[in-house]
């Protein structure tokens, strides 16, 4: 696999063994998670867009893309231009890459449909993190059907952009002496709104998430990027209608207030990772470190398709300080790295004419 993956186990699973381990879990045998260890490789005749080696990174951070519709076009093609007079090292896309519901395949035709194309010319890396809507089993997002997020993994053997080699993994950039580590987690497990409470593997204290612990606390100390960066679908810190972790939805019920991923991003994000880059919330939101999140800055950038509204219905209790909130308009982030900076800059959408402007610039570091 191309560089800046890290991985660790043996990675020789292979599509035919994928698709073997998939048939089994729809039996009902042992399920297939896809763990840095499992981590799928590259098909033969695919050739994968390089990661930087420069030690000036410009990303580009999108989430909640993946409709197809115009909107998604609107958007893609302001970062098309954008990626023409300042061209970007990579993208993140953080979730609901396919929706409503996921894709029913590794080779779905969605594939082409919500990525492949509106994406086309962007041609660098995009590291996909899962989301509730790419694992829907009854109703889009309800993220009941996890093994779903499977056929996504399966995706990065096929395409030259979509980098998602299992369902968590971390990037170095670059690989020697690295600027920044991204580490992309799945807590799917402990946000869906149809817990997996049927299914040992999947639960809050399942082999799957236990594993993803170990990995993410042992991959983070061992790190020496100077920036270290979780990305995920689901946010820690919200001030739009989805809420905070712990406060998923304005909902007192646990666990589908997302308690569980409240503890998560406690025991082993916060105070460790210097942001927390998320979607699901359709809306851009920078906001500021607090003693909460022990000086980790939360940041939300899901307003790739879709937008919360004009006059958005904001979670009782979404008070975080933030140095730029938007909730009506489309748009995407650029984050650049350097060993000594972070910059960060919100770029909105006008879907009725397609232009673009800068809402927000700001050294955050």
């Amino acid at each position: 696999m191309s560089g800046g993956q890290r991985v660790t186990g043996d990675s020789r699973i292979g599509r035919r063994g994928f698709l073997a381990g998939a048939a089994t879990a729809a039996a009902g045998a042992s399920l297939v998670g896809l763990s840095p260890a499992d981590a799928v490789p590259v098909e033969a005749g695919v050739s994968k867009f390089a990661f930087p080696a420069e030690r000036t990174v410009r990303v580009l951070v999108t989430g909640d893309a993946g409709t197809g519709t115009r909107s998604q076009w609107a958007v893609a093609d302001a970062m098309r231009e954008h990626h023409r007079r300042q061209p970007f090292s990579l993208a993140l896309g953080l979730g609901d890459n396919i929706y409503e519901s996921g894709p029913n395949s590794g080779d779905d035709v969605q594939f082409a449909d919500k990525f492949e194309s509106p994406n086309a010319g962007l041609d660098f890396p995009w590291l996909m993190v899962l989301g509730n809507h790419d694992t829907s089993s009854i109703f889009g997002g309800d993220g009941g059907w996890l093994l779903r997020g499977n056929n996504e993994v399966e995706y990065h053997a096929h395409s030259a952009r979509w980098w998602m080699p299992s369902r968590y993994y971390s990037v170095r950039l670059p690989e020697e002496n690295p600027v920044v580590e991204f580490f992309v987690l799945d807590i799917n497990p402990l946000a869906s709104y149809i817990p997996p409470l049927f299914d040992p593997y999947w639960t809050v204290d399942g082999q799957f998430m236990n594993e993803q612990r170990a990995w993410l606390d042992r991959a983070v100390a061992e790190s020496p990027a100077k920036w270290k960066i979780a990305c995920t679908h689901q946010p820690y810190l919200n001030n739009g209608p989805h809420g905070d972790a712990g406060r998923y939805e304005g909902l007192a019920i646990e666990p589908l207030n997302g308690i569980h991923a409240k503890r998560f991003f406690e025991d082993h994000v916060v105070g460790k990772c210097h942001f927390i880059l998320s979607g699901h919330d359709h809306s851009l939101q920078v906001l500021e470190p607090t003693s909460e999140s022990k000086g980790t800055r939360q940041i939300i950038s899901g307003a790739a398709a879709k937008t919360v509204g004009a006059e958005p219905k904001l979670t009782p209790g979404g008070t975080h300080p933030a140095l730029f909130e938007n909730y009506h308009q489309l748009g995407y982030m650029v984050m650049e790295l350097t060993a000594s900076t972070a910059d960060l800059r919100v770029v909105t959408v006008d879907l009725a004419n397609g232009g673009a402007d800068e809402a927000f610039a700001r050294r955050l570091a």
